[in-house]
């Protein structure tokens, strides 16, 4: 990748959106404009939808024109009801999508070292009510995911991935995609692939697969038959053809994150009071995000440190904080006063993600990692 890097006065953000290069999408624009064809499945999502079962090591995928539109199409694919356990430790779009159809979020705590859904606290929260669970592999870190099949396959539940972070990530059995009933992937504007804004179902079956297709275009099954209640969540074809751009460069852009995820974890190493995430236990791994958790022994809180960062033109991002059920609009919801999670608030209270994006330097990462090791410095 030949763009331009960040010059060291620019902000740094949490993520910088990969664009590839203009000379590359072009063509793609060009073909646009000579067929007239914009969207409504055209070459260029047929396309991108190929390429990336190949890339992904999948059979079925269906593009979204956000990853939000797909966590509400797979629930309405799979006929959920009643109660969904799920995480408190996400972006809100996680549990938004259940309230879009009518479900009950129900949330348990997380695993201490993943931050992932804790499966012997989900078998803990199943009633009657229970149709489905809904785990997010948090920062891209693959959740337990054998560990909550077999919770699934023992009590009749549906288990739905929210895996908006987990493009490219592998188990040592390929795809971690390829679990569950359903994967839904993000290609938002900060996510390690984007088509600016964009997603996908994986589904495991071709018929499956039609559902979704059916309801993510208004449930149109032809030109004269509608089947179910669905909505406009389809991808244009702008979107594919920058999926397609994007696709050439994505080994190069997760190697390069790969080498920050390194130049963090050396530099900030020896930090009295800030803790790295542990290193992936996946096969392949996106680094997608670098989370540090500020601890006690530190010499200012986590709020502190993160206006300091400010204050040098860092601009991290508290994810995920506040939890999601500690926002207003979730705390009527039946039960939650009485409801604890302590192991996802403490990592709430603490967390924040440095910048993590292919156009970072070498340098400014080591720089972005000296302010958080000398606090009471100057950068």
């Amino acid at each position: 990748m030949d763009r331009k890097a960040p010059e060291q006065d620019e902000p740094l953000f949490v993520t910088r959106p990969q664009l590839p290069p203009l000379e590359e999408v072009m063509p793609y624009l060009e073909e646009i404009w000579r067929t007239h064809q914009l969207t409504n499945k055209g070459p260029f999502h047929e396309q991108l939808e190929a390429a990336l079962c190949d890339y992904l090591g999948v059979e079925h995928i269906s593009l979204f024109a956000n990853g939000t539109l797909g966590l509400v199409t797979a629930m309405q694919a799979l006929r959920l009801t009643g109660e969904v356990i799920t995480t408190p430790y996400s972006f809100v779009a996680t549990a938004n999508a259940l309230l879009w159809n009518d479900l009950t979020p129900v949330f348990v705590d997380v695993d201490p070292v993943t931050l992932n859904l804790d499966p012997a606290q989900v078998e803990a929260a199943i009633t009657p009510k229970t149709s489905a669970i809904l785990p997010v592999h948090v920062y891209g870190q693959p959740a337990d995911v054998e560990g909550l099949q077999h919770i699934a396959d023992l009590y009749g539940l549906r288990l739905i991935y929210d895996a908006a972070h987990c493009f490219g990530v592998e188990d040592e059995g390929g795809s971690i995609l390829r679990h569950g009933d359903m994967s839904i992937l993000s290609f938002h504007a900060t996510k390690v692939f984007n088509t600016f804004e964009g997603g996908a179902i994986v589904s495991p079956d071709a018929k499956t697969k039609q559902r979704v297709d059916y309801l993510k275009n208004f449930g149109f099954a032809n030109e004269t038959t509608v089947v179910a209640a669905g909505i406009n969540a389809k991808m244009n074809e702008f979107q594919a053809a920058i999926g397609l751009a994007q696709l050439q460069h994505i080994d190069e852009a997760i190697a390069r994150r790969a080498r920050l995820d390194d130049i963090y974890r050396e530099a900030l190493a020896d930090v009295k009071g800030i803790r790295c995430p542990p290193v992936s236990r996946a096969a392949r791994y996106n680094h997608a995000y670098f989370p540090i958790f500020v601890e006690d022994d530190y010499p200012l809180s986590r709020d502190e440190l993160y206006f300091r960062l400010r204050e040098n033109g860092i601009y991290g991002r508290r994810y995920f904080y506040p939890l999601i059920p500690e926002f207003p609009m979730y705390g009527n919801l039946p039960g939650i006063e009485n409801r604890d999670w302590p192991i996802a608030h403490a990592a709430s209270e603490r967390v924040i993600c440095l910048p993590m994006y292919p156009d970072l330097t070498d340098e400014q990462a080591r720089r972005i990692a000296m302010v958080c090791a000398e606090p009471g410095g100057s950068a």
